[in-house]
């Protein structure tokens, strides 16, 4: 699996402007809603169900990385985007660090096969110290894109 088969390419944010773990997340569902996801469907009510996941324990897994994520009966199919806070964001990781890459999942609630899949895949491609520094810097939704295997720019 590569994160290109779930990631909403348009979804991705280059840079966030939120500061905290809860206003990040909403922005990065924000921009899956604004991708054309989630039509009918009461944004605030995702965002608690990833809340209420990150409430079990922090979804920073250390080295500026985090991955907040959820099931919700809004999507079909698992559908996710990328995030970078230039400045970084408090999140509780488990080495304390504050976040600058994030990657959001929001998976079907009859598909957990395909949700650990995906939260797998994530950290296979984020072990990569350079890859994880090259997001940090990443100018546009094309380089990130790029990094986490989607190829050219088209």
């Amino acid at each position: 699996m590569s994160m290109t088969e779930f990631v909403v390419r348009d979804a991705i944010l280059p840079t966030l402007d939120a500061t905290t773990r809860e206003g990040v997340i909403r922005e990065l569902i924000g921009s899956l809603h604004s991708a054309g996801h989630f039509p009918n469907t009461d944004l605030e009510d995702i965002v608690r169900a990833v809340l209420r996941r990150e409430q079990l324990g922090s979804t920073g897994i250390g080295r500026t990385i985090a991955i907040p994520h959820s099931r919700h009966a809004s999507v079909t199919r698992l559908i996710g985007t990328v995030g970078v806070s230039r400045a970084g964001v408090p999140f509780d990781s488990i080495d304390g660090e504050p976040v600058h890459v994030l990657v959001l999942l929001i998976s079907p609630q009859d598909r957990p096969g395909d949700h650990l899949r995906a939260l797998e895949c994530v950290v296979q491609t984020m072990r990569d110290d350079a890859v994880v520094e090259s997001l940090r810097n990443a100018g546009n939704n094309d380089d990130i894109w790029r990094l986490i295997g989607g190829g050219g720019t088209a």
